[in-house]
C-alpha cells in the first residue's frame, strides 16, 4: 500500500454472480428463445442466489477523494463494472427504446429497487452496503470470490447502512417522478424491518410485462419532461446519506422481539387449532419459563402441573375446579393458565383472593411479567379499583381483586356489556363461598359471570374442598384433584409428656411415637406446663418454627414466656441481622416499638397478628422469610394468608378463641409445615388436653366439612344485594326471571338440603317485598307474554306475576356503591341532614359521614355525658370514631393515637383501611345521587387521604404497589419524588441508597413503578385517541348508514 498518500478505508461488498446482466432482465425473452426447462431452471439459479449475502471483500487502493465530483464522476470510485456504470448503459439505452417498451422498462425499474429490498439479490444493495470501504493492495480481481452462506434466520436490517435505508424512503417519494402509476400501488408505507422480511419472488423481475400502448402514448411527453436522471438521482442520494449518522440497530433487540412476536403466534393458534402440540411452554413463549426461573426459581413443573394444564378439559376451556393440599403448587397453574388467556387469546383476567395483603403480595409478584409481556396488572382492593375499568387498546389488563372488588367490577362490565372481554375468571380459596357475607358475594360473582357470558371460563381452588359434587354442579365444571405435596407432611399429637403420631389405620387413630425428655428448672416448669421450649428448642433457630395461638394476646403472652426460658445462646444468632428489625420497627413507626417485640426479637421471637400495622407486619414476615426470625407465635389468619410455611408447626391448643377447631381450619394450619426446597419433611404437632382427646380424635379423623350456601342466611348482603344488583343491571325485570336465575345459583343446587320449610318462590317474593317497601325498586303494572309463561311453571299467584321492577335512583346508588342494604337508608340520611349544615372549616365532618357503620358496634367509649343526654349509642360511636381518625389524619402517627385513646394500633389501622373503603363507596353512591354533587369532589380527596394516611408529598409513591409509609419516606428523602423516579430507577442503586432493601424488593418497587406508569400513559393517549376520533353518531355517518341501509 502507498504510504505517501492519504487513504480511505470503506467496505465493499460484492459477491460472484452467475447470472444474466441487467440488459438481458430488462429484455423480455421471446418464445423463441425459452427452451423447454430454462424457465425453471433459471428460477431456481435466481432462488439459490437470492439466498446467499455478499462477502465482504478487499478492493485495491485508490486516491484520495476530495470532492463529491471524483466520488461520483464519469469513472466509478468503488468497482468498475458497479451498478452506477450499469444504470448509465441502461438509461442510454432506455432513451433508444421504442415507444411502446417504455412502460415495461418502468415496471423492470420499480421491481429492480423493491427486489433489491426484499431479495438482496439484485445488485443495487452494492451502492448502498458500504459503511467501511476496506482497501487490500493483495485484491485485484472481485470476480474470483466465492460466495458466503449465511444462516437465513440472521438479523438483515443488521448489516443494512443507513445510507441504503434512506435511499430506499427518497426513491418511494420520487416516485411520481418515474412516472409509474404501479409504483404508488406498492405498500411503502410499512417498515423497513418488514420490507426486508418479505419475499419477492424473482420472477416478478424476468417475467415480460404486458402494457397498453395508448395510455403509454398519453404519458409519453410528460413522462419525458418529468423524469430526472436515475443515475443523478442516485448519486445526490448517496452524497447525502454518505454525511448522515448511521442509525444504531439492536440485532439482539430484535431478534428477541420477533422470536417472542413468532412464538405468541404459534401459541395462538394452537389453541384455536386445539392440537396436542402446545408450543413451546403450555402454549406460551419460551421467554415466560425464562421468567420464571429468573423471577420465581421455578426450573421445572411437578408432574400433577403438567398433568392438570395437559388436561382434555382445559385445553377445550372448560370450567375447572381443583383441589391440592396447601403448599401443592396451584398457584402456579392457575398463573400460567391467566397468561395464556392475556398473551395468546388476548382477553381480559379476573383473579380473585380473599384478602388484601394477598392481593398486594400477587400484585408484587406478577408486575414484572406484566412488564415483560406486555400486559397491565391492576389492584381493585380497599379503596383502589377504577369502575368500570379502563379499556385498553391494546395491552390485555390483569385485574387482581379482593372478593368484593371483583363483585363491583363484574357488576361494572356487566353494565356497560363488556363482559364477554373478560376471558377467565380465578378464584383462590374456593370453599370461602360457604363462609359467611363473603361466601355470598363471591357466589353471587360467579352466578352472574355464568349467566351473561358464555365465553368466560372459570377456575377454582383450594386446599380444603369436600362437597365438590355440589360445586361442580354450579359452575358446570370439571374437577381434579391430587394429594401430592412437594415435602412430606407429619402429623403429631401431644398428651402430657408423651407425643403420638396420627395414623389412621390405627385402631384409635394414633401410635406412640416419642416421651418428650427436657429438663426443666423447678422454677419454670409452672410458667410453661405444655413444655412448649422443648417442642420449638428441637428445630430453632437454624430451622423455622410457627405456633398457633387461641387469641392475639394469648399470641404475645407465649413469646415473652419462650423467650425467657430461652438460653442467652439464641441471642448470637444473626445478632447484627436482628438488631435491624428493631431499627427497621422504629423507623417505620416514628421511633416507637412494641415492648414485647423488644424483648422478643433478639432471641428471634415476634407474635403475628391483626394487632401490628401492616407496616410492622410485612417487615416481620420479610425477616423470617430471610431466617432471621425463627419464631413466630400467630393467630389462625395467618394460615390463610400469605405464605409462610416452617420446619414444624404447633398448635397451642385445639381452639380458635372460643370455638372448637374445624377440620378445615387444622388443615390449613398444619399445611404450612415442610418448605418446598429446604426441608425434607414437615411435621405438625398438636398440643391437647386429656378433656379434649375425643373431641381430638374426631378432628382428625372426619372428612372436612361441607360449604353451603350463604345468599339467604346473610340477608341484607345476600339475596337482597343480589336481587337489587339484577334488577339495576337488567338482567331480571320481574319476580319470574329472579326465580329462574337464583335456580343456577349455588343456592339453587342445594335449596334441596337448605329449605326445609319455605320454598324458593316464597324467599323471592318476600326479598322483592322487602326491597320495594324499603324504597330501593319500584312496581310497575305489566302483565308480558313472557311473565304469562314463567306463571305457568311456577306455583305463584297470578297478582305476583302482574308487576315488573324497576331500580329507584335509591336503589341505584346503593349497588353501584355496594352498600350494605341494612344501613343504606342511614347513610341517606346523614348525607341529606348533612347538606343542612356541612362543616368545612376541617375534615371532620367528612369523617363522620364516611365512618364505617359496622364498626360503630365494635367501639366502647366511656361517654357517660352522651348517655345522660340520651343520645343513640351508635351515633356517640361513630362519633368517637371519627375523632380517632381525624387525629389520625392529623397527626399521621398510628403509635401516638393509639396511646391518646387507648386503643390497640392493629385495631386503629383496621377502622382506617375500613374508612378508606367505606369512602370510596359512599363516593360511588353519590355519584349516582344529582342532589349529593357536593359530596363527589369532596370525597375524592378524603378518600385518597384515607388511603394512605401520609403526608401529600408521599402520596405519588404509596401509590406503588410494596411502598408503605416508612419505605415512602426513605425514597423520598434519598431524591426519589415521584413515580416517574422510581419507574426509572436502577434496583442496584436503590440498594445502596435506601438502608435495609432486598434486591427483590428493589426490583419489585422499579418493576410496579414502571407498571403504573405506563397504564397512566396509555390511559392518557387512549384518552386523546378518543377525543379525536369521529363520533360514531356523527350525522354524516348516520345519514350515509342508513342510505346503506
Amino acid at each position: 500500500m502507498d504510504e505517501g498518500c492519504s487513504r480511505i478505508r470503506r467496505r465493499v461488498s460484492v459477491r460472484k454472480r452467475n447470472r444474466r446482466s441487467l440488459e438481458s432482465v430488462f429484455s423480455a425473452p421471446t418464445a423463441a428463445e425459452l427452451k423447454p426447462g430454462d424457465e425453471e431452471k433459471d428460477e431456481d439459479d435466481e432462488t439459490v442466489a437470492g439466498s446467499r449475502r455478499r462477502k465482504t471483500i478487499d478492493v485495491q487502493p485508490v486516491e484520495n477523494i476530495d470532492s463529491e465530483e471524483d466520488m461520483f464522476d464519469d469513472y466509478d470510485s468503488f468497482a468498475e463494472n458497479s451498478f452506477l456504470a450499469q444504470v448509465d448503459d441502461l438509461e442510454q439505452k432506455y432513451l433508444q427504446l421504442p415507444e411502446h417498451r417504455k412502460h415495461a422498462t418502468d415496471h423492470a425499474t420499480e421491481d429492480l429497487c423493491s427486489g433489491s429490498i426484499k431479495h438482496n439479490t439484485l445488485s443495487i444493495t452494492t451502492v448502498g452496503d458500504c459503511t467501511e470501504l476496506k482497501i487490500d493492495e493483495h485484491t485485484k480481481n472481485q470476480s474470483g470470490h466465492e460466495d458466503v452462506s449465511i444462516d437465513p434466520e440472521a438479523d438483515v436490517l443488521y448489516d443494512i447502512p443507513s445510507s441504503q435505508v434512506l435511499f430506499f424512503e427518497n426513491l418511494y417519494n420520487s416516485s411520481d417522478d418515474l412516472g409509474d402509476p404501479s409504483t404508488e400501488e406498492r405498500d411503502w408505507n410499512s417498515s423497513s424491518h418488514k420490507a426486508v422480511n418479505e419475499e419477492l419472488p424473482i420472477n416478478n423481475v424476468e417475467q415480460p410485462q404486458q402494457t397498453d400502448e395508448s395510455s403509454s402514448k398519453v404519458r409519453t411527453s410528460s413522462d419525458t419532461n418529468r423524469r430526472k436522471s436515475l443515475k443523478d438521482h442516485l448519486k445526490n442520494t448517496m452524497t447525502g446519506n454518505a454525511k448522515a449518522q448511521t442509525p444504531v440497530f439492536s440485532r439482539t433487540k430484535q431478534l428477541k422481539e420477533t422470536l417472542l412476536s413468532e412464538e405468541i403466534n404459534v401459541a395462538k393458534k394452537t389453541i384455536e387449532s386445539s392440537l396436542d402440540d402446545l408450543g413451546p411452554f403450555y402454549s406460551l413463549p419460551s421467554k415466560v419459563r425464562d421468567l420464571y426461573v429468573q423471577f420465581k426459581g421455578i426450573e421445572k413443573l411437578y408432574e400433577w402441573q403438567h398433568a392438570c394444564l395437559t388436561l382434555n378439559s382445559v385445553q377445550e376451556r372448560k370450567n375447572l375446579i381443583y383441589s391440592l393440599p396447601t403448599s401443592g403448587g396451584k398457584t402456579l397453574v392457575a398463573e400460567i393458565l391467566m397468561l395464556q388467556e392475556l398473551l395468546c387469546r388476548r382477553k381480559d383476567v379476573l383473579m380473585i383472593l380473599p384478602y388484601v395483603a394477598i392481593v398486594q403480595e400477587k400484585i408484587s409478584g406478577l408486575s414484572s411479567f406484566g412488564i415483560e409481556l406486555g400486559f397491565f396488572v391492576e389492584e381493585y382492593a380497599g379503596s383502589k379499583g377504577k369502575f368500570p375499568p379502563i379499556k385498553r387498546r391494546e395491552k390485555k389488563s390483569l385485574y387482581i381483586a379482593t372478593i368484593e372488588k371483583g363483585h363491583s367490577l363484574v357488576n361494572s362490565l356487566i353494565e356497560t356489556e363488556r363482559i364477554n372481554s373478560l376471558g377467565l375468571v380465578v378464584v383462590d380459596e374456593l370453599h370461602m363461598i360457604g363462609e359467611g357475607s363473603r361466601g355470598a358475594i363471591l357466589e353471587m360473582t360467579l352466578a352472574k359471570i355464568l349467566y351473561t357470558s358464555k365465553t368466560t371460563q372459570i377456575i377454582g381452588m383450594s386446599a380444603t374442598l369436600s362437597n365438590v359434587e355440589d360445586l361442580q354442579e354450579f359452575l358446570q365444571a370439571e374437577y381434579y384433584t391430587s394429594q401430592f405435596r412437594p415435602v412430606e407432611l407429619k402429623e403429631y399429637l401431644k398428651i402430657k409428656d408423651a407425643i403420638y403420631e396420627v395414623d389412621s389405620k390405627a385402631e384409635n387413630g394414633m401410635t406412640f411415637s416419642r416421651l418428650l425428655n427436657y429438663k426443666y428448672p423447678d422454677t419454670l416448669k409452672k410458667m410453661d406446663p405444655d413444655h412448649l421450649v422443648a417442642l420449638v428448642t428441637e428445630v430453632i433457630p437454624n430451622y423455622s418454627c410457627l405456633v398457633f395461638c387461641p387469641t392475639k394476646k394469648n399470641c404475645e403472652n407465649v413469646a415473652e414466656m419462650i423467650c425467657k426460658i430461652l438460653s442467652k445462646e439464641y441471642l448470637k444468632h444473626k445478632e447484627k441481622e436482628k438488631h435491624e428489625v428493631i431499627k427497621n420497627l422504629k423507623n417505620i413507626s416514628s421511633g416507637n416499638l412494641c415492648p414485647v417485640l423488644k424483648h422478643t426479637i433478639p432471641f428471634g421471637v415476634a407474635y403475628h397478628h391483626s394487632g401490628l400495622t401492616s407496616d410492622e407486619r410485612k417487615l416481620l414476615e420479610e425477616a423470617y422469610s430471610a431466617g432471621v426470625l425463627c419464631l413466630f407465635t400467630c393467630t389462625s389468619t395467618l394460615a390463610a394468608g400469605v405464605n409462610l410455611p416452617a420446619r414444624r408447626v404447633i398448635l397451642r391448643a385445639p381452639y380458635v378463641a372460643k370455638e372448637f377447631l374445624k377440620r378445615n381450619q387444622y388443615k390449613q394450619m398444619i399445611g404450612r409445615a415442610g418448605r418446598a426446597g429446604i426441608d425434607s419433611t414437615g411435621e405438625s404437632i398438636l398440643i391437647l388436653q386429656e378433656k379434649d382427646k375425643k373431641q381430638v380424635l374426631e378432628l382428625i379423623s372426619r372428612p372436612l366439612e361441607n360449604c353451603y350456601s350463604q345468599l339467604v342466611q346473610e340477608f341484607t348482603k345476600g339475596i337482597q344485594t343480589l336481587f337489587l344488583s339484577l334488577i339495576g343491571l337488567k338482567i331480571a325485570t320481574n319476580l319470574g326471571d329472579l326465580h329462574h336465575f337464583m335456580s343456577g345459583t349455588f343456592f339453587g343446587v342445594q335449596q334441596k338440603i337448605l329449605l326445609k320449610e319455605r320454598s324458593l318462590w316464597e324467599i323471592t317474593v318476600k326479598s322483592v317485598r322487602y326491597l320495594t317497601e324499603k324504597g330501593l325498586l319500584q312496581k310497575d303494572t305489566i302483565l308480558t307474554e313472557k311473565g304469562l309463561l314463567q306463571k305457568d311453571t311456577i306455583h305463584g299467584s297470578e297478582e305476583e306475576f302482574q308487576y315488573s321492577f324497576h331500580i329507584t335512583k335509591l336503589g341505584r346508588a346503593s349497588f353501584k356503591g355496594a352498600i350494605d342494604l341494612a344501613y343504606c337508608d342511614s347513610l341517606y340520611r346523614d348525607l341529606k341532614k348533612g347538606l343542612e349544615g356541612l362543616v368545612l372549616e376541617s375534615l371532620l365532618h367528612l369523617i363522620y359521614l364516611t365512618t364505617p357503620y359496622d364498626m360503630a358496634s365494635q367501639c366502647n367509649p366511656d361517654w357517660m355525658i352522651y348517655f345522660r343526654q340520651k343520645v343513640e349509642k351508635n351515633i356517640v360511636n361513630r362519633l368517637y370514631l371519627s375523632f380517632v381518625l381525624y387525629t389520625l389524619l392529623k397527626e399521621t402517627n398510628i403509635w401516638s393515637v393509639s396511646e391518646k385513646f387507648n386503643m390497640p394500633r392493629g385495631y386503629i389501622q383496621n377502622l382506617l383501611s375500613g374508612a378508606a373503603a367505606f369512602s370510596s363507596c359512599v363516593l360511588h353512591f353519590c355519584e349516582e345521587l344529582e342532589e349529593f354533587w357536593v359530596y363527589r369532589a369532596l370525597l375524592v380527596e378524603l378518600t385518597k387521604k384515607l388511603t394512605y394516611c401520609v403526608k401529600t408529598e408521599l402520596i405519588p409513591l404509596m401509590e406503588v404497589t410494596g411502598v408503605l409509609e416508612g419505605r415512602a419516606r426513605q425514597l423520598y428523602n434519598a431524591g426519589y419524588k415521584s413515580l416517574m423516579h422510581l419507574a426509572n430507577a436502577n434496583p442496584e442503586v436503590l440498594i445502596k441508597t435506601i438502608d435495609h432493601l432486598s434486591r427483590r424488593q428493589a426490583k419489585q418497587i422499579v418493576s410496579s413503578a414502571k407498571l403504573l406508569l405506563h397504564e397512566k400513559a396509555e390511559a392518557l393517549q387512549e384518552e386523546v385517541e378518543e377525543l379525536l376520533r369521529l363520533p360514531s353518531d356523527f350525522p354524516g355517518i348516520v345519514a350515509s348508514s342508513v342510505e346503506k341501509a
